[in-house]
C-alpha cells in the first residue's frame, strides 16, 4: 500500500504542485487548505505523513501540529517563508520533525519524505535483529518499533517520529556516547545538517521523560549517552 501524505496549505498553487509530483514518486496524497480541514482528514484517514504549511489564516501551521501532538504521532515536515533559525527552533520543540522554508525545492521535499520512509524501515529491522522476541520486555522504558510508540513503566509517552528515532539510535547503543553528527546522520541520513535540531529534540525526549530523563547522559563537548538502568 503507498504512503499517505496529507498536504496542509492554503495556497492551493502550492498543495497542487506537490501533490502531483508526491503522486509521481507514487505516494497517495490527501489535499487540506486549512487548519481545521487538516485536523478532518487526519481523523477521517490514516495519514503517514504531513506537509505544513506555517502561515494559514484560520489556525496557522503552529497551532495544528499543537493540537496533532495531543493525539497522533504522524511525522510532520513544516513549509514555511520564515528562514531564522529561532523559528525553526520553535518548531521543532512544539513536534515537528523536520521544516523547510519557502520557496523550497519540490524534488528535495520529496526526497525527505523518502529518506524518512527509508529510515524507519531500516530502524525495524535493525531493532527486530538486536531485540528478538522482545527480550528486554521487563525494561522500565520500551519501545515499540512497529506502531512507534514509547512506555516508561507501562505509562504511554507521547514522542514524534524523530525524537522515537532518536531515542531508538541512542538506545541501540547502550552507555555509548554517540556524537551530535553522528545522531543526525543516522536519523536524518545526512552527514552534515544543522546540529541544533539533535539538542532541540533530546530537549524534548527530556521532557517526556519527566523525573528519569536521566537515562540520557549529556557528555558536554562530545554527545549524549543512554544508559540502560536508572541512575
Amino acid at each position: 500500500m503507498p504512503k499517505t501524505i496529507l498536504v496542509v496549505d492554503d495556497d492551493k498553487e502550492i498543495v497542487k504542485l506537490i501533490t502531483k509530483s508526491l503522486r509521481y514518486e507514487h505516494f497517495a496524497t490527501i489535499p487540506a487548505y486549512s487548519g481545521k480541514e487538516a485536523l478532518a482528514a487526519l481523523e477521517q484517514n490514516h495519514i503517514d505523513f504531513i506537509v505544513l504549511d506555517i502561515m494559514m489564516p484560520d489556525m496557522d501551521g503552529h497551532d495544528v501540529c499543537r493540537s496533532i501532538r495531543q493525539a497522533y504521532s504522524v511525522p510532520i515536515l513544516f513549509l514555511s517563508a520564515r528562514d531564522k533559525d529561532i523559528d525553526k527552533i520553535v518548531g521543532l520543540e512544539i513536534g515537528a520533525d523536520d521544516y523547510m522554508t519557502k520557496p523550497f525545492s519540490i524534488q528535495e521535499l520529496a526526497s525527505r519524505i523518502k529518506a524518512h520512509f527509508r529510515k524507519v524501515d531500516r530502524l525495524f529491522k535493525e531493532w527486530e535483529e538486536l531485540n528478538p522476541g522482545n527480550e528486554k520486555a521487563d525494561a522500565p522504558l520500551l519501545l515499540n518499533d512497529k506502531t512507534f510508540e514509547a512506555f516508561l513503566h507501562g505509562r504511554k509517552l507521547d514522542f514524534s517520529t524523530k525524537e522515537f528515532q532518536i531515542l531508538s539510535v541512542l538506545m541501540r547503543h547502550p552507555n555509548q556516547v554517540l556524537t551530535r553528527e553522528q545522531i543526525y546522520e543516522n536519523v536524518w541520513g545526512d552527514e552534515y545538517g544543522e546540529l541544533n535540531t539533535v539538542t532541540v529534540h533530546i530537549k524534548n525526549i527530556r521532557k517526556k521523560l519527566g523525573s528519569e530523563a536521566n537515562f540520557i547522559t549529556t557528555i558536554w563537548g562530545i554527545g549524549y549517552k543512554y544508559t540502560e538502568r536508572e541512575q
